[in-house]
């Protein structure tokens, strides 16, 4: 461990040239120096606010690679207090919202094609790509909605808002080398936040494969190495599927059975075993703490829901019927990923278009829809849960979409909820 501050270089960086979400980042350096202070308040206020300003609602700036060498060096310092929450602060900085890239984990060439084909694109050329896809709209609201975007677009404005994305990126990648590190330090805490983190860089699997697999053998911690288990499926870790089969044996501890049928089934390997834990862990999810599964928020039961999507036929009676009653079993946000992945399944891609008559629907798509129908309160009063629904055109008031599912009126209507 070198003896080197891991903030040294920090006041030579002109802050104040640099922007984030609130403006100049000056404030930055104020708030690093916070995440090592002997008080935890002030290490939670520096937290929240490099949260708040750099990481704001996912989005990043032009001060949010300039921060990731710092942030790494702290988290490597065993006199940091809570480096595991510096580890998942960087994770975000690379990412955004990790339920963007699962569950197959990050396509960083789709990813750079992107950010290139609009790089060497104008707005002449982007605005008339808008017009075509408002041209498209397959319902009136949704064009609508397509028109406010398209006459809200700034060409040169989404070109730098790319380019902060995936320059935090790699300036988390760049530091993957150190991270790998972390996977053998003493806090439990922080090798799982490593093993997690290591997951969104596929360019950097040929050096982080076989140190996730070595953890995952010396590892007694089964957040750690639960962690590892999901990597190893997120970098394309074929060659390990022999250790991610002794992982799903029935003798092993039911999060990391969880984590090795996620994986294998992210892999391609999808046979009665896989299925079948992927099928407990989607109704039944074993029971989680703080050293749960970092990814879609502790979700796992959405996790699971979402792998059980990928597989072959999904519409499948028995692998519908399970993800139909893991999402009967959801309430409020925890419901939203589950959600999703039952309407791709049984409705595929999102279009916006209403739906025909109920009578109409395939029995897979009736018992989407009455089930969904049937959620709770706690799930309908939220605005997320109503505008997934719309994206596939299922009524999302709670009352009208009873009505179309034919289910007699019961709870309250809810129009407009909150968004999370």
């Amino acid at each position: 461990m070198s003896d080197r501050d891991p903030l040294a270089g920090l006041d030579d960086i002109d802050w104040a040239a640099l922007g984030h979400a609130y403006g100049t980042a000056e404030d930055v350096p104020g708030l690093l120096r916070g995440l090592r202070s002997g008080s935890a308040d002030e290490r939670e206020e520096a937290l929240h606010a490099l949260y708040g300003n750099i990481y704001h609602q996912g989005s990043r700036y032009e001060a949010s690679a300039a921060a990731v060498p710092f942030l790494s060096r702290l988290a490597a310092d065993p006199a940091v207090p809570g480096r595991a929450d510096i580890v998942e602060l960087l994770a975000s900085l690379a990412l955004g919202f990790d339920e963007a890239h699962l569950p197959g984990g990050v396509d960083i060439a789709a990813w750079r094609a992107q950010v290139e084909r609009l790089r060497s694109s104008d707005a002449e050329t982007e605005l008339r790509r808008m017009d075509e896809w408002v041209a498209q709209a397959p319902t009136e609201g949704e064009r609508r909605v397509r028109e406010g975007r398209r006459a809200g677009y700034d060409h040169d404005e989404t070109v730098r808002y790319l380019l902060h994305e995936l320059g935090a990126y790699d300036a988390v990648r760049a530091e993957v080398p150190a991270l790998r590190g972390l996977l053998r330090d003493p806090d439990a805490g922080v090798r799982a936040a490593a093993a997690y983190t290591l997951g969104w860089f596929p360019e950097e699997a040929a050096g982080s494969l076989p140190a996730l697999h070595a953890m995952l053998r010396s590892d007694r911690v089964q957040s750690a190495g639960a962690h590892a288990i999901v990597s190893l499926g997120l970098l394309g870790g074929t060659e390990y599927v022999p250790a991610l089969r002794e992982a799903l044996t029935a003798d092993r501890p039911p999060l990391l059975r969880s984590a090795a049928a996620i994986a294998l089934a992210v892999l391609g390997v999808a046979d009665e075993e896989v299925l079948g834990a992927l099928e407990e862990a989607a109704v039944r999810p074993p029971e989680q703490d703080v050293s749960g599964l970092i990814h879609l928020n502790g979700n796992l039961r959405g996790l699971a829901t979402q792998t059980l999507a990928l597989v072959e036929e999904p519409a499948h009676p028995r692998l519908l019927g399970a993800m139909l009653k893991g999402l009967a079993l959801s309430s409020g946000p925890e419901a939203f990923a589950t959600a999703e992945a039952v309407l791709r399944t049984v409705f595929g891609q999102p279009e916006g278009a209403p739906l025909p008559p109920y009578d109409e629907l395939t029995e897979p798509q009736r018992r989407a829809v009455r089930t969904l129908a049937e959620m709770d309160d706690e799930t309908w009063r939220w605005g997320n849960f109503m505008m997934i629904l719309g994206a596939w055109g299922v009524p999302s008031w709670q009352a009208e979409c009873r009505a179309y599912a034919g289910l007699a009126q019961g709870g309250r209507e809810h129009g407009a909820g909150s968004l999370r």
